[in-house]
């Protein structure tokens, strides 16, 4: 499946930002103001929750590529009809703290399904964090030859970090960031590193293999605008010091 050219074209140079306005959130007038300082700071897409109408005002407001992000596949069918121009199964972490768990076998049944029904969209898959390394890798692998495009990364509900400042920044990144530098060199499709990514981490991310980084709470917990814009810009600017293979002095 051919990605968004847009998204294809910052996923090869390491440089892809997707801003999440969260799975849950169907709070239309807070998600667009999250898609517009995604797009006024410079991210590449957006991912929202699968809603047909906040898919279609969501369209009608940016320029960006959007996702939707669900786990039931049903949901994406509609949202593709919508307008969705990619969606992604996962965005996990919501479902964590109801106590609920997405294991390998689960995932990789959605994806089956998912494109079953949706054969040509553009899909993303996040690999849960609760798996041991060795079984995300095994889990990503399977999701790939199932039809995943993108495989995604999670963990910063898992980390504890026990400093402040940058090094608690790098804390609350080590598990997200280990698992993308483990899938990454076992498959050749694009990897997405989210959850608990920051403008610290982010080139880090690259440096562990990632095409890009999806950024949620980071951004959509800031109370204006304004400051979402200069955080979307904090994040496009570090990973505007990456070059794919180093990262430049």
């Amino acid at each position: 499946m051919a990605i968004h050219p847009q998204l294809q074209s910052a996923l090869e140079r390491g440089q892809a930002l997707k801003v999440i306005s969260g799975l849950n959130n169907f709070d239309a007038a807070q998600v667009l103001t999250v898609v517009k300082a995604a797009e006024l700071g410079g991210a590449t897409f957006v991912d929202i929750a699968a809603d047909a109408d906040l898919i279609r005002r969501c369209k009608a407001a940016t320029t960006l590529p959007v996702c939707v992000s669900a786990v039931e596949p049903q949901k994406f069918v509609e949202a593709v009809a919508a307008g969705a121009d990619l969606i992604e199964i996962g965005n996990f972490d919501s479902f964590y703290a109801q106590g609920i768990r997405f294991e390998a076998d689960e995932v990789l049944a959605l994806t089956v399904e998912t494109r079953r029904l949706l054969p040509q969209i553009t899909l993303s898959v996040t690999v849960p964090h609760i798996l041991t390394l060795d079984r995300q890798v095994a889990l990503a692998e399977a999701l790939v030859a199932a039809g995943a495009d993108i495989i995604q990364t999670e963990g910063g509900t898992s980390s504890s970090p026990t400093h402040g400042g940058t090094l608690g920044l790098i804390e609350k990144a080590a598990p997200t960031l280990a698992a993308a530098a483990e899938i990454s060199r076992a498959i050749a499709v694009p990897v997405l590193c989210a959850s608990g990514i920051s403008s610290v981490t982010a080139p880090m991310a690259i440096a562990a293999g990632a095409s890009g980084v999806g950024v949620g709470s980071a951004i959509n917990k800031l109370s204006s605008e304004l400051e979402m814009i200069a955080t979307v810009r904090a994040i496009v600017e570090a990973l505007e010091t990456v070059v794919r293979d180093r990262v430049r002095a």
